[in-house]
């Protein structure tokens, strides 16, 4: 909005400074400095109002030390994040850009999907929630769609992404079907589709299963943020993108605008998320970061970055499908009774997602997320240097 106001005033009056709208980098700035002291300023009103209302978070006995001082946190605190990603986008991107749209359609429909979860758990007292074969549905209808307009959108259309560590650097999903013939170039899409929902279902839930520790989710997910405003800048950039030989993207830049304002309300919640947690995101922000990550990167073109980019994710959601299996095998191989559980000792981890296995083996959970939080920014790094290592 303010994009627009400052762009007439411009024109209109010659206004000194008005000018200063037109640059990107000026407006992502100061996206970030919004959505930072929205958080910071809105944290604590918002706090109090959730303790008056008694919206407590109901922990699940996991026999994990401290556990019981985490009862009845104020939760849904995912709702002023999402506001502080909204607000500030709303004030300085170009409202008709159709990546910045994708992007806003993306916060508020996991947001939905994740404000019905905690209202189900906070109101209707149902530790479980909403069904998750709701939530997989919500996150497949978001895939679909980021599918479909990036398959068939006139100004945007296309099926190519960048690929790490090749020269050249893109690579066509046609490849994956070219084998079956030349009439395959007219179904590429329904490749494209898949790999979208696959994308969103799988980052959207990897980041839902991080945050389970005070400040982990969002200190991962800021470091993620800030190498994907990176990403987006040089991909939208012609200069930088020809120097660095990656696929130029037109009127990609704006998307810095939104990914700097994601980094300003993650790491403005990390002020009252940091252990002990004043307040906790609930599934309104785990699902909505995860979904906001995933399709930025598929908006980018950066999807196949995500395994490297997102490693905490990867580790995380492996080390649960790892404890899974394992404990299936070792309950079949042992004919274990359906209410005997498998000894801890057989398990792969003590605990899962994997954060848990180090508290349970007594590490504090501070130095388990900075930890984490080291781990993840060695990765971004790596993440942004795969650009020319090639």
């Amino acid at each position: 909005m303010l994009y627009y106001l400052f762009d007439w005033l411009d024109r209109a009056f010659d206004l000194p400074g008005a000018g200063v709208f037109q640059y990107i980098s000026f407006r992502a700035s100061m996206a970030a400095i919004t959505s930072l002291l929205i958080m910071l300023f809105c944290g604590k009103p918002f706090i109090r109002f959730i303790r008056r209302k008694s919206i407590g978070e109901t922990v699940r006995n996991l026999g994990l030390d401290g556990q019981k001082e985490k009862e009845g946190t104020p939760t849904m605190g995912g709702l002023l994040i999402l506001a502080a990603i909204v607000i500030p986008t709303l004030l300085f991107a170009k409202l008709d850009n159709i990546y910045i749209l994708a992007m806003l359609a993306t916060t508020l429909w996991l947001g939905l999907i994740g404000f019905i979860d905690d209202y189900i758990k906070v109101f209707k007292k149902d530790k479980a929630g909403m069904p998750g074969k709701f939530k997989v549905f919500g996150q497949v209808a978001l895939g679909l769609g980021v599918g479909l307009l990036l398959s068939f959108h006139p100004q945007i259309a296309s099926t190519k992404t960048t690929i790490p560590f090749v020269k050249g650097n893109e690579f066509d999903y046609a490849w994956l079907i070219s084998w079956m013939g030349d009439w395959t170039v007219d179904y590429v899409w329904v490749v494209y589709v898949i790999v979208a929902i696959l994308v969103v279902t799988a980052v959207s839930n990897a980041s839902n299963l991080t945050d389970g520790i005070d400040g982990l989710a969002t200190g991962t997910a800021s470091i993620i943020g800030g190498a994907l405003a990176i990403l987006a800048w040089v991909s939208g950039n012609i200069i930088m993108a020809n120097y660095l030989n990656i696929v130029y993207l037109a009127d990609i830049g704006e998307l810095t605008i939104f990914i700097t304002a994601f980094v300003g309300a993650t790491l403005g919640f990390l002020w009252f998320n940091t252990f002990p947690a004043e307040v906790f995101m609930g599934d309104t922000g785990s699902l909505a970061l995860g979904g906001i990550i995933a399709v930025f990167a598929l908006l980018i073109r950066k999807e196949l970055l995500l395994p490297i980019l997102c490693g905490i994710y990867v580790v995380e959601d492996l080390s649960v499908i790892c404890q899974t299996y394992g404990c299936k095998h070792y309950r079949r191989k042992h004919k274990l009774p359906p209410d005997q559980p498998v000894p801890v000792e057989k398990r792969p981890f003590l605990m899962t997602p994997l954060h848990h296995h180090y508290q349970k083996q007594g590490i504090p959970e501070p130095k388990i997320v900075q930890r984490f939080v080291i781990i993840g920014i060695l990765l971004a790094i790596i993440s942004i240097v795969t650009l020319k290592l090639r």
